[in-house]
């Protein structure tokens, strides 16, 4: 069922004291369809994503994927401040190049750069320096030994 839409909704016959309750009756049909079909748009194709009893979107209900607009920065903007992630966050690698091309670098940024080690991968975060004119610029966050117990 499709979500409800405000054009099927006719107020033609309800404007006004003098309009016939006759009349009337297909109006307010129209009108009563187009809630119903708000109400039955709960967690359907086309509809809206419904809250749990705590309040949450249900997992079934979340996106894999999450896109911006064309040209805008996706912005996750928690009220503590902090974006917890649990379990593992990947970082698809980008080559020197391809972090050297970039326009947006902001201090703070971090990336995984596959040749960025002198051609071995590592991790990369923007910094500005004293002497870079306000500019940030990728700096190598070197790899270490292997995870062990």
């Amino acid at each position: 069922m499709a979500w409800g839409t405000s054009s099927n909704v006719i107020t033609t016959n309800l404007d006004s004291g003098t309009d016939s309750p006759a009349a009337a009756r297909a109006d307010i049909k129209s009108a009563f369809d187009e809630l119903k079909a708000v109400i039955d748009g709960r967690n359907t194709a086309n509809g809206v994503a419904g809250l749990d009893a705590s309040q949450k979107i249900t997992i079934s209900q979340i996106p894999d994927e999450i896109n911006s607009s064309s040209g805008v920065n996706l912005v996750l903007d928690p009220n503590t401040g902090k974006v917890k992630l649990e379990e593992i966050l990947n970082l698809a690698p980008q080559t020197v190049s391809q972090l050297n091309a970039r326009a947006d670098i902001q201090q703070g940024d971090i990336a995984f750069c596959s040749n960025g080690d002198a051609g071995t991968e590592c991790l990369a975060v923007a910094v500005i320096e004293d002497d870079s004119a306000g500019a940030p610029t990728w700096k190598v966050v070197q790899i270490g030994s292997a995870i062990s117990t």
